[in-house]
C-alpha cells in the first residue's frame, strides 16, 4: 500500500569544499568494480538500500509522468526503476548488440522509416495485469496524439497492431535516433487510457513493468522497493532512496562517508574528495557523444550578431574550463567542430582535422571592429551606439556549471563586454532556459551514436518554437533553414556518402555561424560504490553507462548481486 508523508524535512546542508585543481587521476589505481568482484575487501551487505542522489535541491512537488522533463520521477531518475524500455542501446559501446527488453523482437526497415516489434512474453505490471503488444502501440500512439510527450521528435506517423505484432511508422528515418526509439519508456493502456490530459498528468500511483514500485515521496526523499512478482526475476537491492541534495557540494560529501551510493554529478578534486575517502568508491566516465555548450538567445542583442557570437567563441578558454570548473575530471574539448574527441574523430570533415580552439583576443576585436564595434575606454560599443552586456544563467548549487560561467564572464570581460552571472533555483532556471527567457545558458545536449543529436540540439529547426512556448532543445531559437535542411538530409540519407556530404554542411554551418558555443565534453559521469553490490559496468564490462538517470538504469539494477 503506498504510504504517503504530509510532513516537508528540509535537507542537510555539508560544509564547503574549497576548489582546488584535479590531481589529474581521476580513478583508483584498482578499480574494484574491474573484475565485477567488488575488489578482495568488499565486504558487502545483502540487503542493504541504494541511495541514488542529485544536487538540484528539495523536491516539493510530486509528478511520476513518465514524459514530462520537470516531473520529479524524471528529475531524480526513478521513473526508470518502474517504466522499462522496449530495448537497451548502450552508448558507451555503439558496436555492442541491441538487448530487447519488453521487445522480444525488433525488425527495422531497410531505410529505418518502419519499426516492427513484438511484446516479451511473461511480463507483467505492477497492478498483476499482463504486458501485451496493445500497450506498446498505445504508448507509441500518445507520442501522435500529444505531440508534447515527444521529448525526442521521433516524428512518428502511424501506429498499427497486427496480431501479436505493432508496426511503428515513421515520417523520416530513425537511423540517427534508434536509441530514442527504443528508449521510450512504455506505459499500461488499461491505465493511460483513462488519463483526461496525458501532458498534464501527475500519475500518482505509478503502475510499470519495471522491478520497483513507489512506496513513500516526500521533500526530503522518494522511497522504492522491490516487487515479489517481477517480471525478470529477483532483484539483489531491496529497496531504492532517492534523494536530493542542495548542491554539489552537499552531494560529494554524502557520496564521500557513505550516505549516499550512487549518483550523476560533477565532484570538485574527484581524488581526495571522493576515491580517496574508500577504496569501494568508484568514478567512471565513459566518453560519448554529448557537450557542454553555451546556448545563446539568437533573437535578440547581443547574440543576434553573428559577429559577436563569432568573437565571444574566440575567447572562451575551453582549457580553463576543463581544469577550473570541470576539476580536470572530463576530456578537454578541442575541436573547432565542437565534437568530442577521440568519439568524435572519425565524424569531423576533412576540413577541420587538426582545427582546435585556440583564444584570440586580437582577432576577436578585429572582427567585432570589422562589424562596425567600437569600444569606449575599456567598454564595447554595438554598432548602434549601446554598450554591450549579457546575463549569463545556471542553476544555484550546480557548482562547475557556476564556476564554468563565472570563467565565460571574466573571458569575454577581455573584448570589453561586462557579462552578469546570474544564479537562480533550478525550477526558474528550467523555465527560463525552455522558454527562451534568457540571454545566455550553460547547458548539455543529448548523447547518441552518430553527432546528429549535438548538432540538432542546437540548430535543428524541427525544435524551433515561438519565445514564450516551452522547447526542448533549440533553446537559443536558432532560425536557418539551411541547417535544418542538411540535418534532414543527415538524418534520412540511405548511404554512408550521403551523410557524409550532409554533415560536412552541418559541420560547415555550425563552425561559421556560432549558434551556440560548445564549452566542454560531457562523458557520462557517475558515482557509485561497491561496499554492498557488485556488477556495475567498468572499463572492462561496459555493459551500460552508469548514469542512473537514464531508461538503461534498469539493467544495472538487475545486474547487480551481493559483494558478499
Amino acid at each position: 500500500m503506498r504510504m504517503r508523508k504530509s510532513s516537508i524535512v528540509a535537507l542537510s546542508m555539508a560544509t564547503a569544499l574549497t576548489l582546488t585543481a584535479c590531481s589529474g587521476n581521476d580513478s583508483p589505481e584498482t578499480d574494484p568494480s574491474a573484475s565485477g568482484s567488488g575488489g578482495t575487501d568488499a565486504t558487502g551487505a545483502s540487503g542493504a538500500p541504494l541511495t541514488i542522489a542529485k544536487p538540484d535541491g528539495a523536491i516539493t512537488t510530486e509528478s511520476n509522468n513518465p514524459w514530462i522533463g520537470d516531473s520529479s520521477a524524471l528529475k531524480l531518475g526513478y521513473v526508470n526503476a518502474i517504466y522499462e524500455p522496449l530495448a537497451i542501446v548502450n552508448l558507451v559501446d555503439p558496436s555492442a548488440e541491441v538487448e530487447p527488453w519488453l521487445a522480444d523482437t525488433i525488425e527495422w526497415s531497410d531505410d529505418y522509416t518502419q519499426l516492427t516489434l513484438t511484446a516479451k512474453d511473461g511480463v507483467t505490471w505492477n497492478d498483476g495485469e499482463p504486458f501485451t503488444v496493445e500497450d506498446i502501440a498505445f504508448t507509441f500512439q500518445l507520442f501522435i496524439d500529444y505531440p508534447e510527450l515527444d521529448g525526442a521528435a521521433i516524428g512518428l506517423d502511424s501506429v498499427a497492431v497486427d496480431g501479436d505484432a505493432v508496426t511503428l511508422n515513421f515520417q523520416a528515418p530513425m537511423f540517427v535516433k534508434q536509441d530514442k526509439v527504443l528508449h521510450k519508456l512504455i506505459v499500461p493502456q488499461h491505465i493511460w487510457e483513462g488519463v483526461a490530459d496525458p501532458v498534464a498528468e501527475v500519475n500518482l500511483e505509478p503502475v510499470g513493468t519495471g522491478p520497483y514500485t513507489l512506496t513513500q515521496f516526500t521533500s526530503q526523499s522518494v522511497q522504492l522497493d522491490e516487487r515479489e512478482d517481477y517480471w525478470g526475476g529477483d532483484v539483489a537491492v531491496p529497496t531504492l532512496f532517492y534523494v536530493s541534495y542542495n548542491d554539489n557540494t552537499a552531494l560529494t560529501t554524502a557520496l564521500a562517508n557513505g550516505d549516499a551510493d550512487w549518483a550523476q554529478a560533477f565532484i570538485p578534486n574527484v581524488q581526495s574528495a571522493y576515491l580517496d575517502k574508500d577504496e569501494n568508491n568508484v568514478y567512471w566516465a565513459p566518453a560519448g557523444l554529448g557537450i557542454d555548450t553555451m546556448f545563446v538567445n539568437t533573437t535578440t542583442a547581443p547574440f543576434d550578431d553573428v559577429a559577436f557570437r563569432q568573437a565571444v567563441n574566440m575567447v572562451l578558454d575551453r582549457t580553463q574550463h576543463q581544469a577550473i570548473a570541470r576539476e580536470g575530471g572530463v576530456p578537454e574539448l578541442t575541436s573547432v567542430t565542437g565534437l568530442p574527441t577521440p568519439a568524435g574523430d572519425a565524424f569531423i570533415n576533412d576540413e577541420y582535422q587538426g582545427m582546435n580552439y585556440t583564444v584570440d583576443v586580437e582577432g576577436a576585436k578585429a572582427v567585432l571592429e570589422g562589424a562596425g564595434y567600437a569600444w569606449d575606454g575599456d567598454a564595447l560599443v554595438s554598432p548602434d551606439g549601446e554598450a554591450v552586456t549579457f546575463t549569463i544563467q545556471v542553476p544555484q548549487g550546480w557548482n562547475d556549471y557556476v564556476t564554468g560561467i563565472s570563467l565565460i564572464a571574466d573571458e569575454v570581460a577581455a573584448l570589453g563586454v561586462e557579462a552578469t552571472v546570474q544564479t537562480p533555483d533550478v525550477d526558474t532556471w528550467w523555465a527560463d532556459r525552455s522558454n527562451g527567457d534568457f540571454q545566455a545558458v550553460l547547458n548539455w545536449t543529448d548523447t547518441g551514436a552518430t553527432p546528429y543529436d549535438i548538432y540538432s540540439n542546437i540548430m535543428d529547426g524541427r525544435w524551433l518554437l515561438p519565445i514564450g512556448e516551452a522547447a526542448n532543445y533549440n533553446f537559443g531559437r536558432y532560425d536557418n533553414p539551411a541547417a535544418t535542411e542538411a540535418l534532414n538530409a543527415y538524418a534520412t540519407a540511405t548511404d554512408d556518402a550521403s551523410r557524409a556530404t550532409a554533415l560536412e554542411e552541418v559541420q560547415r554551418i555550425f563552425v561559421e555561424d556560432v549558434p551556440a558555443m560548445p564549452i566542454g565534453t560531457r562523458p557520462f559521469i557517475s558515482e557509485f560504490n561497491t561496499r554492498n553490490y557488485v556488477g556495475w559496468p567498468s572499463d572492462e564490462d561496459p555493459y551500460v553507462n552508469a548514469d542512473p538517470t537514464q531508461p538503461t538504469t534498469v539493467k544495472i539494477l538487475t545486474s547487480l548481486t551481493p559483494a558478499s
